[in-house]
């Protein structure tokens, strides 16, 4: 043998080496439970950047708007805890409204029916979004900025020197 085919063989024998070592490790292990949200959000990157490369066509943006979203909300939630998919659940619905919107917006033949409904499908997902947080302390938060909100009507609106308890009203 060469030289040059040793050097390659030992590039090979050292690298094969090196992989069974950090398998063995857990860095495989490790990277595999970290960065799998990465295989979801990828392909929907990757179909975004098809279509604004024009090389493929509008009907991309679908899948594309809902493997992004989804990816971003799986890698928000494998990064900071499940527990937050509790109520984060309603942008599985506006991952599907942002695809239908991308197509909807981007699609030569555009129908108002389909940009009506992905808008139905992101206020819907607002909603159900808005829901599960009066579920925690959101709803005590919004306990006190309607008790501030009343405070306010009854004395703050009140000019000085009237006696009138609705100035401008009935």
């Amino acid at each position: 043998m060469s030289s040059k085919n040793d050097m390659k063989l030992g590039v090979f024998i050292a690298a094969a080496g090196l992989v069974i070592l950090l398998g063995k490790l857990g860095v495989f292990g490790f990277l595999g439970r970290a960065l799998w949200p990465l295989v979801i959000l990828v392909p929907g990157l990757f179909l975004h950047v098809l279509f604004f490369s024009r090389r493929a066509s509008a009907a991309v943006l679908i899948p594309a708007g809902i493997l992004t979203v989804y990816g971003l909300l799986l890698g928000f939630c494998n990064t900071w805890g499940w527990g937050f998919m509790s109520h984060l659940w309603p942008l599985l619905l506006f991952g599907i409204a942002v695809g239908l919107y991308e197509y909807a917006f981007y699609s030569p033949a555009r129908t108002g029916s389909l940009t009506a409904t992905s808008v139905i499908l992101g206020v819907l997902s607002l909603v159900l979004f808005i829901f599960t947080l009066l579920g925690t302390g959101a709803l005590y938060l919004l306990g006190i900025v309607l008790v501030a909100g009343g405070v306010w009507l009854m004395f703050g609106r009140r000019k000085q020197g009237s006696r009138k308890k609705w100035n401008g009203g009935w």
